[in-house]
């Protein structure tokens, strides 16, 4: 394995394409991870054959597709030792349940150094930093995203935000889920583009919405 000096790990794809644009750490190594770890199931061993088995039945691509988008872009990650590594995520649901994955993933992999994550706002602009170490975060992951249980603190209030959303919005009670029972006369499109307007703290895109709409409906 290559000793490297620093990586940046990007909230996906459009933070990537904005950071490239503004010239913004231009210089230095940056990858996305594209995925959407709030939605779907997923099991212990973080980014093996296995994982990308079930992740790529999560959003309806093959394994190769999900391959292509969500490995390859991490292979730095996997094949080099980085001496520094930054996070760069938004304070919704949906990208702290991102971050606790790879945070879960670099305990995995025992990684020790101390970890930097940098809170951005929807223009992508840093609104808070934290420094963390990933030893704790696999327990976490497996408590919080396999056995969906609460656990007792998190240290982080962004990520303790995010995960009380997490386990709770799919409920029938939840706020999401009752919106949707509740707008049945909207066709599924409409009813996305309400949800992605009126609940921007869980961060969920039109493909998650679309999907629990179908879900809701075939339930009625």
């Amino acid at each position: 394995m290559i000793r490297a000096h620093k990586l940046h790990i990007l909230n996906g794809q459009e933070m990537y394409r904005h950071f490239t644009n503004e010239h913004f750490l231009e210089d230095e190594m940056k990858l996305p991870f594209n995925e959407a770890m709030c939605y779907g199931n997923t099991i212990e061993d973080i980014f093996s054959k296995e994982f990308a088995e079930i992740r790529s039945k999560v959003h309806h691509v093959t394994r190769d597709e999900y391959a292509e988008v969500t490995l390859q872009p991490l292979l730095p990650l996997f094949n080099n030792k980085f001496e520094k590594i930054e996070l760069w995520f938004d304070s919704d649901m949906f990208c702290q349940i991102n971050y606790l994955t790879i945070l879960a993933s670099l305990d995995q992999a025992n990684y020790l150094s101390t970890i930097t994550l940098h809170i951005v706002d929807n223009q992508f602009e840093p609104i808070e930093v934290y420094s963390l170490q990933a030893q704790g975060y696999y327990e976490l992951y497996k408590q919080v995203l396999i056995h969906k249980t609460s656990p007792g603190t998190i240290d982080l209030p962004p990520l303790k935000k995010g995960v009380e959303l997490y386990l709770n919005y799919l409920k029938e009670d939840s706020a999401i889920m009752l919106y949707i029972q509740q707008n049945q006369h909207l066709s599924d499109d409409e009813l996305a583009a309400e949800l992605l307007k009126n609940f921007k703290e869980y961060g969920l895109g039109d493909l998650q919405y679309l999907d629990m709409i179908k879900k809701s409906r075939l339930s009625l």
